[in-house]
């Protein structure tokens, strides 16, 4: 056998992919703090060299960022918990709501000779099963944050060692006098989307949080952390974060709360989505939403629910990689959704 037929190139590039994702797959329940802890590191990277640039130590800045996202967390946590509490004690009091909803609704179809059956409706839109979304959602998370002491030791290292990684990773690929501008633009590139990602998703689950509460809407807390986690997703995620909120709304105040709850994430979710972040994040960052949908598939089934949170970026981070290199663009033309993002491309 020619082994270097092109078609059993292939049939070995492929086999070594399949290996090679068995072994991720495997190593999972290590992999995935790991790259928790390294989104987190890059996310939170620009206050550390923000106040060296203020000669404050870097040991001292990176204790404070650390003790800020403990303390953030653990209020954050607090508040989701109390929520989870306060919406399983109303439950009842949910569904007795809801089916007068479906009443009034089901009597006004049947007046246009629609006819609905009522406890048909309260099975398909049951808060309860809404709810269930949301917190299988945060609990995946939970499950890893569970090992909140080794993530966290874990960015502390990445932090300390941040200063001198571009030139390890120049050394590692045997480039010791730094002359391959594309690493360096590979590296820039990969923290500029996550920082810009983590404060556009920031903005978007403080302002539906405060719009939210503004209406009045029983656990807006839990809605907003919904809503800022799901915006790693896009186009599916916004859709999935809605859905439980504006439910709420619904069952609570009726269609009018609940259609104004609608607005408030379209309104914030179009703004973030089609004005800020493309200003901030400039071109050649783009994917089409067949491989936004397929990569949250994809990564989603490998890595589990922190593979969905983090499937965009992860899939972001291969994109710029194939950038890099003259023998791999065409596959990251492939990737892009931008029709000038792919000229760009093609003519780097």
């Amino acid at each position: 056998m020619d082994i270097q037929s092109p078609v059993v190139k292939t049939f070995i590039i492929m086999a070594s992919v399949v290996i090679v994702l068995a072994g991720v797959k495997a190593a999972s329940i290590i992999l995935v703090p790991f790259l928790l802890s390294i989104f987190i590191a890059i996310a939170v990277s620009p206050l550390i060299n923000w106040s060296s640039k203020y000669k404050v130590p870097r040991w001292l800045s990176v204790t404070l960022v650390i003790l800020i996202m403990v303390v953030i967390g653990f209020m954050l946590g607090g508040l989701v918990t109390q929520s989870l509490a306060e919406f399983r004690e109303n439950l009842p009091n949910y569904k007795t709501q809801l089916s007068g909803e479906f009443e009034w609704i089901v009597g006004k179809l049947a007046l246009l000779n629609i006819h609905l059956d009522t406890e048909l409706l309260t099975s398909y839109l049951d808060p309860g099963t809404a709810m269930q979304v949301a917190t299988n959602f945060i609990t995946g998370m939970g499950s890893v944050l569970s090992n909140v002491f080794l993530i966290l030791l874990t960015v502390i290292f990445m932090l300390f060692e941040a200063e001198t990684m571009p030139r390890r990773v120049h050394i590692a690929m045997a480039d010791p006098d730094m002359n391959l501008t594309h690493i360096d633009r590979f590296l820039q590139s990969v923290n500029q989307y996550l920082v810009i990602k983590m404060i556009v998703s920031l903005a978007t689950g403080v302002c539906i949080g405060l719009w939210l509460w503004f209406l009045g809407i029983d656990h807006f807390m839990l809605w907003a952390v919904l809503a800022f986690m799901l915006n790693f997703i896009p186009n599916i995620g916004s859709i999935i974060a809605a859905v439980p909120a504006v439910l709420m709304a619904f069952v609570e105040f009726g269609f009018v709360q609940a259609g104004l709850a609608g607005l408030g994430f379209i309104v914030v979710n179009m703004v973030m989505g089609n004005v800020i972040e493309p200003r901030f994040m400039g071109r050649g960052l783009g994917l089409s939403t067949l491989v936004v949908f397929l990569s949250l598939i994809f990564w989603g089934w490998l890595l589990g629910t922190v593979g969905m949170l983090l499937s965009v970026p992860l899939t972001m981070v291969v994109k710029i990689a194939l950038e890099s290199q003259e023998s791999t663009k065409w596959l990251a033309i492939l990737l892009s959704g931008d029709e000038n993002d792919l000229i760009i491309i093609k003519d780097e």
